[in-house]
């Protein structure tokens, strides 16, 4: 099959446009400033800051890095090109190209349309099953292994902070911490209800069940956002670890809970629980909870900002909390999400972590709004 000529000039021009879009020169010298602040023989004494400024080097490395990519593979099939008008059988070489060129340039659009102030940060995901007892606390699980699976495949760090076994199966809250560059620009397009429709395995009648299960997802806050709260509305438990997390989930050491009740910007109060038993000592588990915690509330308070703006505009902001945002209909082997009105009958490969095309279409239909 040949080269459609006109979709590959299309394709070039993206790839030039997206230069621009980038700032790729900026991108540059601002790694050249970066990697000489690593040259300092004291970098290392602020591990917090170093590490900072380490994970930006490697943020704009990552972007310039992936338009080289891009003006490599046309270069290549510049060549393949010039090679087959001198009658060379370079069919197959050339479709590779093309295709490689298609799927980098989409990914790298898609990465560009990540310039929230936030959308660079590590992600808080939080499973809470809804009413409906085994049902939904496996439905949670469920959810929980979607995004693991999603985190490993998009090379993603996982760690599991808290997890809560289900009474019977299953699990009654979890919480992973996502690290990776973008992590959260990728998974807020996931914040939201989530229903199953399926037969029961757990009914013996063998009846249809519908079971919810909300994800909450934050941005990992640090040093660079202000967020005060006061230590006096914070309530600490504490309470020994448990629960099948799997390897990463400390379950000896004891476990804390913190418990927030409080007034967010738009007056109304809320209640906000963050625990943790990852770290090996109480102390460090206080202070992860306490970064949990905050995350939270910064989320909770961009949502009002984002409603607020939304109403200005006219528009109906599209990720509100607790707004059902996905159907996964086992028995019909459809999954639907009711934003982006995207679906796929390949059920098994969306519980495998097949999110992409889900995630690709929420943020496409966001950047138009």
């Amino acid at each position: 099959m040949a080269i459609n000529t006109d979709h590959l000039n299309e394709l070039y021009e993206r790839v030039d446009a997206l230069r621009g879009y980038l700032d790729y020169e900026k991108r540059k010298v601002r790694i050249i400033e970066l990697t000489e602040q690593t040259q300092d023989p004291n970098f290392w004494n602020d591990p917090d800051k170093a590490q900072s400024v380490m994970k930006e080097l490697n943020h704009e490395k990552s972007l310039v890095e992936g338009w080289d990519n891009l003006n490599d593979l046309r270069e290549s099939i510049n060549v393949y090109l010039e090679f087959q008008e001198m009658g060379e059988e370079v069919e197959d070489d050339l479709q590779a190209e093309y295709k490689k060129l298609e799927k980098a340039l989409e990914d790298m659009e898609l990465r560009n349309m990540l310039s929230g102030p936030d959308d660079h940060r590590d992600a808080i995901v939080t499973f809470n099953p809804g009413a409906g007892g085994t049902e939904s606390q496996d439905w949670g699980e469920m959810l929980y292994r979607m995004y693991t699976r999603w985190a490993d495949k998009a090379g993603f760090k996982v760690s599991v902070v808290d997890y809560q076994d289900g009474d019977v199966a299953g699990l009654k809250s979890a919480t992973i911490e996502v690290q990776g560059d973008n992590a959260y620009g990728f998974l807020k397009a996931e914040s939201g209800v989530h229903r199953l429709v399926r037969v029961s395995p757990f009914d013996s009648n063998a009846r249809r069940h519908t079971s919810f299960c909300s994800v909450f997802v934050a941005p990992l806050i640090d040093d660079t956002i202000e967020l005060d709260i006061n230590e006096s509305d914070v309530e600490l438990q504490r309470f020994h670890s448990s629960g099948a997390g799997g390897q990463n989930v400390n379950k000896v050491e004891t476990g804390v809970r913190l418990i927030w009740e409080g007034e967010l910007s738009d007056g109304r109060t809320e209640r906000v629980v963050a625990e943790c038993q990852q770290e090996r000592s109480q102390l460090q588990n206080r202070e992860k909870a306490m970064v949990l915690l905050k995350s939270r509330i910064y989320e909770l308070e961009k949502e009002i900002q984002e409603a607020e703006k939304a109403k200005l505009e006219g528009s109906k902001s599209k990720n509100e909390w607790g707004s059902q945002i996905r159907s996964y209909v086992f028995d019909d082997q459809r999954v639907k999400d009711h934003r982006t009105n995207y679906e796929t009958s390949d059920v098994s490969g969306v519980m495998d972590g097949d999110l992409d095309e889900f995630i690709k279409a929420y943020l496409l239909q966001d950047a138009e709004v």
